[in-house]
C-alpha cells in the first residue's frame, strides 16, 4: 500500500513539475523575475582615468568590429602613442565583469545608427556620418505592414499582449523541433534542418558572434542566454523590449554588400541600394489605409520589395546576387499568397504585389551615389584620423567616434568662400590681384589657392584653418612637393645663422692669441669671418655676432659660373638692377636677391665640407693624397648606378630577342661595332651563325668570308675588357654588361643586378685613376664632397620641419630646386615664432569612443614641452629679418594690412617665393635648348602678431602654367584681402581666446577697401 502512495506522490510531483514547466514556457513569469534581478546588477559607470582591467571588450562580431568596440584596445594604444591620454573610461561592475568574462555579450542599449562625428574648436558639428543612413526612429515609425510581415515570417507571437513577461529569445516549439531534428541527424536519420533562431538570437548572432555565424551548439546557447539577459534588463514586462527588437532588426538586418556602396544593413538602406526605392516615399505608401488604383499598385510593389529583403536575409549574398533573383522573386510571391490566406493582407494588396516582379538596381547604369566629403578641413581631419588609428576612411566613418578638432569652422568657411570668389574676374580685380606681376583678367579661374593658419599655444601649434579652392582630395598644403622658389632662402638664412652660431660657440671664449692662431690655419669663409669678428669686436655675444652676420655682404653679380651638382651652372637675379651690387645678407633676404644666396649656400657647403673632411684643402690640392682613391670610387659607384638604373628601366620586362633588337636600334651600324657586341653577348656562337647575323644587320655591306672570319676572331670573348668593349661599340660599357647578365640570369631583379655589378662599376671608371688630367679627378671629388655636405644640410633642415629625405646636391637648392611643402614652411615659421622650440602640430583635441556604452573612452591631447631645435637668439634675429620683408622688401604691399580692434598695426613678417617649374634640356655647354612648363607657384609664409602664422600658395598645374607670369606678390595681395575675415580672430591681448561668434562676413566692398589699403 505504501508503495502505491509513494508512487502516487511522485507522480503528483512530476505532474506538478510538468505543469510548472508548461506554465513557465507559456508565461515566462519566473525567469522574468530572476533575469531582471540578475541583469539589474550588470551595470557600468564612467569614471576618471583609465579603466585598467575593469573593462572587457567584445570579440570580433561584425557590429562590434564595425563600430570599433572590438578594436578599442588597439585604437586606444595607437591614440596614446600619439600623445593622447585617457581622461575618462567606462568601468564595469563586478557582476558585469564576471558575466562578460564567461563570454556572454554585454547587455546595453545598442545604437541603431553610429558613425564618425567631427566637431570644430567651438564644439559645432562639421561632419557627421551616420550608418546605416536610413533608419526608423521609433517602433511607431515602422509601418504596420512591415511589422506584420516580419512577425508572420519570423515569430507571430512576438508582440502578443497576452504574454507580458514573454522571453523573445526562445521559441520553445521551434527550439524543440530544431533540437529533435538535429538529434535525429546526428544518429544517422535523414532529417531536414530546422532553424531554432528567433529574432533576438538572430540579432545576437549577426551583431556579436564571430563573423556573424553560429558555429556550434555552444555558440547558439551563448546567443540565447545573452538575448534573454538583454531582454529583461529593462524590467520584467518585455513588451517595450520586444517592440525595440522589431525596430532594431529592421534597422540592422545584414543585406550583403553592393558595388560602390559596401556593406548594406537595415531595410532602409537595403531598399535604396538594391531597388533604388526612396525610403520616405515607400513608408508613406505602406501607411496608406485603403489604397485603390495606382496607389494600391504602388503599395503592392513597395510591400514586395520589403518582403524580398526579409526573405533575402537568410542567404543575402545568394538572393541579392544575380543568380538568386529568380528564386527570390518566386519565394516573395509565395509569401504574398500566405500573408493573404492568413489574413495579414487583403486579397487586393496580394494581387497588387503579385502584379510586380522586383527590379534590382542596375549598378552600371544607375550606380549608388555616396556623397563624398570635399571640404578640405574635414578631409584633412579624417585623413589624419585615418593615419592615427590605422583605419581606411571607409572603416573610419563607421566607427562610433566623436573627434573634436582645432579648426575654426566658421572662419574656414568664410576663407574658402573668399578663395572661390577669386575666380570671378570682377571680384579678383576688386581685391587687387589683377595687374602686373599678378593675374590677367581672363586667367583668374585657373589659379588654385591653398591657405593654412595656425595658432601657437603652450601645448602645440593648433591648425585653425586649412583650405583651398579645389574640389579635389589632393592637398597642396600637405600632399605636394613643389618648387616654392625663394621661400628656400628662409631655410638657407636659418642654416647660415646656425653655422655662424656654431663657429661662435667654438671660439667665443678663446683668447685673442688662440683666435689668431686659428686664423693662420686654412679656414672656410664663414669660420674666417667669425674669427676676424671676434678679434675686432667689443661685443662678442652671440646676438651681436648674428646681427653682424646679417650685415655681411655678398656679390649679386651673375657673371660667375658655379661648379655644382656635377656640372657648371649660372644663376640670375629676378631684377637686373641688382646685378653688380654687393648687398648685405639682410637686404638680400628682404628683397629676395638670388646671387647672394647662391654664394651664401656655397659658403655653407664649404664650411660643412671642412667639418666633415679634415684638411679638405690638401685632399683637392695633393694628387697623391690616398683619400682621393676612395672618393673616386664613390663617384664611380654613384654615377654607374645612375646609368644602370636607366638601362634597367629600358630593358626590364622584355624578352632576350626584344632586348637585343632594342639595343641594336640605338647602335650605329658598323662591322666592328656589331661584331664586338655580338661576340661579347653571345660568346659561344659559331662562325656560321655570326656570319648570318652580320649579313642581316649589314645587307648593303660587301662582307667577304675572310673579313667576317677576321671579325669573328678579332673580337673574341677574351680580346678586350669591358671598358674597351664599350669604347669599340660606342655605348656605355655597363649597358653591354647588363644585357649580358640578363641573358645569363633572365629572372634577375634590380637588387641582384646591383650586387652582381660591384666590380664592373669600378672597372669602367678605372680610367679616372690613370688619366694625367688631375682636374678630371678633382671635379669628381668635389661632386662627392658636395653630395656629403648636402646630406648634412638636409639633416639640419629635417630637424626644422623639412618634409623630404633628400636635397638636390646643388647650389640651386638655395633658390628652391629641392622642392618644399607649404605645411613644412609653416612649421618652420612656428619654430621661429616660438623661440626655436619645435612644437607638434595639432589638428585633434579629443577623441570620444563609444559614448553611452560599456566601452566608452574619452581621450585628450596631453601637455607637451616641445623640443628646442634652434637657439632662441637665432630665432629672434630671423623673425626680425622676416619683418623687414614686409616693411621694405618683397612683401611690402602687406604693410598696415592687419590691425588690432583699436587700430594698432600688428607685427607681420614673412618670406615670399615664386616657382617657375620647367623641364629644361640643355646643350653640353649649358645652353638651354627646350623648356616646357610643369607648374607655377607663388608662396607667402608668414606670421601675424606673436601667436598666428601660416602659408598661402597660388598654384597653376600643367602646361597651362606657361601662360602665367604672376610672382609672389599674388599671395601677398590675396592675404591682404583676407584681413577683414582674419582680424576678428587675432585678439592681441589673448590671441588663443577666439570669439564665440564670428562677426558678419565682410562685403566685397569692405574686402576690396582693405586690400587696396584704404
Amino acid at each position: 500500500m505504501l508503495k502505491w502512495v509513494v508512487a502516487g506522490v511522485l507522480l503528483l510531483l512530476l505532474a506538478s513539475m510538468v505543469a510548472l514547466v508548461g506554465y513557465e514556457i507559456k508565461t515566462s513569469r519566473f525567469q522574468a523575475r530572476q533575469l531582471y534581478a540578475y541583469s539589474s546588477k550588470l551595470t557600468y559607470t564612467l569614471q576618471t582615468g583609465s579603466a585598467g582591467d575593469k573593462v572587457i571588450y567584445p570579440d570580433a562580431g561584425p557590429y562590434d568590429t564595425r563600430l570599433g568596440y572590438a578594436l578599442l584596445p588597439a585604437l586606444l594604444r595607437r591614440s596614446t602613442k600619439s600623445g593622447m591620454a585617457i581622461t575618462h573610461q567606462a568601468v564595469l561592475s563586478p557582476s558585469l565583469l564576471e558575466y562578460a568574462a564567461r563570454g556572454y555579450f554585454i547587455p546595453y542599449q545598442e545604437k541603431a545608427q553610429a558613425g564618425l562625428t567631427i566637431t570644430d574648436a567651438k564644439g559645432d558639428s562639421i561632419y557627421q556620418f551616420s550608418y546605416p543612413r536610413r533608419v526608423y526612429a521609433s517602433f511607431e515609425a515602422v509601418p504596420p505592414l512591415i511589422v506584420n510581415a516580419l512577425l508572420f515570417i519570423e515569430n507571430r507571437e512576438l508582440l502578443n499582449n497576452e504574454k507580458p513577461f514573454m522571453n523573445p529569445a526562445i521559441d520553445w516549439v521551434r527550439f524543440t523541433k530544431a533540437s529533435m531534428h538535429e538529434a535525429a541527424r546526428k544518429v544517422g536519420v535523414e532529417s531536414s534542418t530546422i532553424g531554432g533562431s528567433t529574432l533576438a538570437t538572430q540579432m545576437e548572432k549577426y551583431r556579436h558572434s564571430p563573423d556573424g555565424v553560429t558555429t556550434d551548439t555552444g555558440e547558439k546557447l551563448r546567443q540565447m542566454i545573452s538575448a534573454s539577459v538583454r531582454t529583461y534588463q529593462g524590467g520584467t514586462e518585455t513588451m517595450p523590449a520586444r517592440q525595440n527588437l522589431v525596430l532594431s532588426y529592421v534597422n540592422s538586418v545584414p543585406l550583403s554588400g553592393a558595388p560602390g556602396y559596401g556593406e548594406v544593413h537595415g531595410l532602409g538602406d537595403g531598399l535604396w541600394v538594391w531597388f533604388a526605392a526612396e525610403f520616405e516615399k515607400l513608408n508613406e505608401l505602406l501607411r496608406l489605409p485603403n489604397p485603390t488604383g495606382d496607389s494600391l499598385l504602388a503599395q503592392g510593389q513597395a510591400l514586395r520589395q520589403v518582403l524580398s529583403l526579409m526573405i533575402a536575409q537568410r542567404r543575402p549574398s545568394y538572393y541579392l546576387g544575380p543568380k538568386g533573383h529568380a528564386e527570390l522573386n518566386a519565394l516573395t510571391g509565395s509569401y504574398l499568397r500566405l500573408l493573404a490566406s492568413n489574413g495579414y493582407i487583403s486579397p487586393e494588396l496580394r494581387d497588387a504585389g503579385l502584379g510586380w516582379e522586383v527590379t534590382f538596381r542596375d549598378f552600371r547604369a544607375n550606380p549608388v551615389v555616396v556623397p563624398q566629403e570635399t571640404k578640405k578641413g574635414v578631409l584633412m581631419v579624417r585623413t589624419h584620423l585615418s593615419g592615427l588609428l590605422g583605419k581606411p576612411l571607409y572603416d573610419l566613418d563607421r566607427l562610433d567616434l566623436t573627434a573634436s578638432t582645432t579648426l575654426q569652422h566658421d572662419l574656414q568657411e568664410q576663407i574658402t568662400n573668399y578663395l572661390n570668389r577669386l575666380a570671378d574676374p570682377e571680384f579678383a580685380a576688386s581685391v587687387g590681384v589683377v595687374g602686373k606681376n599678378m593675374l590677367a583678367a581672363d586667367h583668374t579661374k585657373e589659379v588654385l589657392y591653398s591657405f593654412t593658419l595656425l595658432e601657437r599655444t603652450a601645448n602645440g601649434n593648433l591648425v585653425r584653418v586649412q583650405t583651398d579652392n579645389t574640389d579635389q582630395p589632393f592637398n597642396i598644403n600637405e600632399g605636394s612637393k613643389l618648387e616654392l622658389g625663394s621661400t628656400a632662402k628662409l631655410r638657407v638664412l636659418v642654416t647660415y645663422l646656425e653655422v655662424i652660431g656654431e663657429i661662435h660657440d667654438r671660439y667665443a671664449k678663446q683668447a685673442p692669441a688662440a683666435l689668431r692662431a686659428a686664423l693662420a690655419e686654412p679656414q672656410d669663409n664663414l669660420s674666417r669671418w667669425v674669427l676676424e669678428y671676434l678679434l675686432q669686436s667689443k661685443d662678442k655675444s652671440l646676438k651681436a655676432t648674428l646681427y653682424a652676420a646679417l650685415d655681411r655682404r655678398y656679390s649679386a653679380g651673375p657673371g660667375e659660373a658655379f661648379f655644382t651638382g656635377g656640372g657648371v651652372h649660372r644663376f640670375n637675379n629676378f631684377r637686373n638692377e641688382d646685378n653688380g651690387r654687393i648687398p648685405t645678407v639682410r637686404e638680400s633676404f628682404a628683397k629676395s636677391i638670388n646671387l647672394p644666396f647662391v654664394r651664401m649656400m656655397r659658403d655653407i657647403v664649404r664650411y660643412t665640407i671642412s667639418q666633415q673632411v679634415p684638411n679638405s684643402v690638401q685632399l683637392l690640392q695633393t694628387n697623391t693624397d690616398p683619400r682621393r682613391r676612395e672618393y673616386i670610387a664613390r663617384f664611380a659607384d654613384r654615377e654607374a648606378k645612375v646609368y644602370m638604373l636607366r638601362f634597367w628601366h629600358k630593358y626590364k620586362g622584355k624578352s632576350a630577342d626584344e632586348r637585343f633588337k632594342l639595343f641594336l636600334a640605338g647602335l650605329r651600324p658598323h662591322p666592328a661595332r656589331l661584331a664586338s657586341v655580338h661576340r661579347f653577348l653571345y660568346p659561344d656562337t659559331d662562325s656560321i651563325s655570326f656570319s648570318k647575323y652580320l649579313r642581316e644587320q649589314l645587307p648593303n655591306e660587301k662582307l667577304t668570308h675572310k673579313k667576317i672570319s677576321e671579325l669573328y676572331h678579332q673580337y673574341g670573348p677574351e680580346a678586350y675588357n669591358l671598358a674597351d668593349q664599350g669604347y669599340i661599340a660606342r655605348v656605355h660599357p655597363l649597358e653591354l654588361w647588363l644585357l649580358q647578365y640578363m641573358l645569363q640570369h633572365p629572372d634577375t631583379d634590380w637588387p641582384q643586378l646591383i650586387n652582381a655589378s660591384e666590380n664592373e662599376r669600378q672597372e669602367v671608371y678605372a680610367w679616372l685613376l690613370r688619366t694625367r688630367y688631375k682636374n678630371a679627378r678633382d671635379s669628381r671629388i668635389r661632386t662627392i664632397l658636395e653630395l656629403d655636405a648636402f646630406e648634412d644640410i638636409q639633416k639640419r633642415w629635417k630637424r626644422l620641419g623639412y618634409s623630404f629625405n633628400h636635397l638636390v646636391p646643388s647650389l640651386a637648392t638655395a633658390l628652391g630646386s629641392s622642392g618644399d611643402r607649404p605645411e613644412s614652411l609653416a612649421e618652420l615659421m612656428g619654430i621661429l615664432l616660438n623661440n626655436g622650440v619645435r612644437q607638434r602640430t595639432l589638428r585633434l583635441q579629443t577623441l570620444h569612443f563609444a559614448a553611452n556604452t560599456p566601452y566608452e573612452a574619452m581621450l585628450a591631447m596631453q601637455p607637451n614641452q616641445g623640443e628646442q631645435v634652434l637657439k632662441p637668439d637665432i630665432a629672434a634675429v630671423v623673425c626680425e629679418a622676416l619683418t623687414e620683408v614686409v616693411d621694405e622688401g618683397s612683401a611690402r604691399r602687406l604693410q598696415g594690412g592687419f590691425n588690432t580692434a583699436d587700430g594698432q598695426p600688428l607685427l607681420i613678417g614673412g618670406k615670399t617665393g615664386t616657382g617657375d617649374n620647367r623641364s629644361v634640356t640643355s646643350s653640353a655647354r649649358g645652353r638651354r635648348l627646350t623648356s616646357r612648363a610643369i607648374n607655377r607657384t607663388a608662396t607667402f609664409v608668414f606670421f601675424i602678431g606673436d601667436k598666428h602664422f601660416g602659408s598661402l600658395t597660388a598654384y597653376v598645374p600643367g602646361r597651362e602654367a606657361a601662360s602665367f607670369h604672376f610672382t609672389s606678390s599674388l599671395p601677398v595681395q590675396v592675404l591682404r584681402g583676407m584681413a577683414p575675415l582674419i582680424s576678428p580672430f587675432l585678439d592681441v591681448h589673448n590671441p588663443s581666446a577666439l570669439p564665440d561668434t564670428l562677426v558678419s562676413e565682410p562685403s566685397g566692398k569692405e574686402i576690396a577697401a582693405v586690400a587696396s589699403g584704404k
